[in-house]
């Protein structure tokens, strides 16, 4: 008779302390969401207004998605971030190729471990300016050409469309190869060193080994790479462009998120244009993560 009287005191006794869990986790759960979603939420009302950042919060519909497709340089800005997105693919091959020479531990790879991931604790308006300098008219780039007879490579690499276009790209590649290669790494670490040996021994070269093992292995890492590379592309370079083109010349360096900064912050400031191009690039990253998600879900498939 006593079983059942101690299974029911146990089960209550669980009951409760789970209780007791949900509702001491509930407070902050509730300041996440209100921290993180409050924001996405005003950014999207303030976007239908045009609200002055004080006082004037008049409703205007669909004024200003409007005037974004029809009376802005947004289809400019949407070209330039897709152009910046050439660097996604670079950082993915140049971090693979790098983390594998780091797993076979190649000679002085702890010195160059290190060396490969010094970009990521600069700032990155330092290594922006360090890249303005050395592409200027009469920088390191355009003196070693001079040097090697090759004048007429010797362009005002800022000063085109083109030409910034592809110091952007180069920037953000060897910026973010150090990155790429350790979260790599990192996912290289469940593989089993017997299953590379193997392959060594049955006569797999570097490459075989590369794409037809560590590949596939790392699928999961290599997606989740893209997602946060392609993200942080639409979100996270104003400071290298700020740093080396100033978005110019004209738009044709400037990307969503630096029109964003611009529209806040210049003197006629227009911040319910600005919120609602923030809601635009929240729905860009959202599609591009979903279809990348998709995609590689329909690769793992047909493997």
């Amino acid at each position: 008779m006593n079983i059942p009287i101690k299974r029911n005191f146990q089960m209550s006794w669980r009951r409760t302390k789970s209780i007791q869990g949900i509702l001491s986790v509930i407070p902050v759960l509730f300041i996440m969401i209100f921290i993180r979603f409050y924001p996405i939420l005003a950014a999207i009302y303030r976007s239908f207004t045009d609200w002055d950042g004080l006082y004037r919060n008049n409703w205007v519909g669909l004024k200003n998605y409007i005037d974004i497709f029809t009376n802005s340089p947004f289809w400019t800005l949407l070209r330039n971030n897709a152009v910046l997105l050439i660097s996604v693919p670079l950082q993915i091959i140049l971090g693979l190729f790098v983390a594998v020479l780091l797993y076979e531990e190649v000679a002085g790879w702890q010195f160059f471990r290190t060396i490969v991931y010094v970009p990521q604790i600069i700032s990155a308006v330092i290594i922006g300016y360090l890249f303005r300098i050395a592409f200027g008219l009469d920088g390191p780039i355009n003196m070693m050409l001079h040097k090697l007879s090759l004048d007429f490579l010797a362009i005002e690499w800022l000063g085109h469309s083109a030409s910034a276009l592809f110091v952007l790209v180069l920037c953000l590649t060897w910026f973010s190869i150090g990155w790429q290669a350790i979260v790599i790494l990192g996912g290289m670490s469940k593989i089993s060193p017997d299953v590379i040996e193997a392959a060594t021994v049955d006569g797999a070269n570097f490459w075989q080994r590369t794409f037809h093992i560590i590949v596939p292995m790392v699928s999961r890492t290599l997606e989740y790479g893209v997602i946060m590379s392609m993200v942080w592309t639409f979100t996270g370079i104003f400071a290298f462009i700020y740093s080396i083109t100033y978005g110019g010349p004209g738009y044709e360096t400037s990307t969503i998120d630096y029109m964003i900064y611009t529209k806040f912050y210049q003197a006629s400031a227009n911040y319910g244009f600005a919120c609602g191009l923030a809601v635009i690039l929240l729905i860009i990253i959202l599609v591009l993560t979903i279809a990348e998600m998709r995609f590689t879900n329909k690769v793992s498939e047909w493997e």
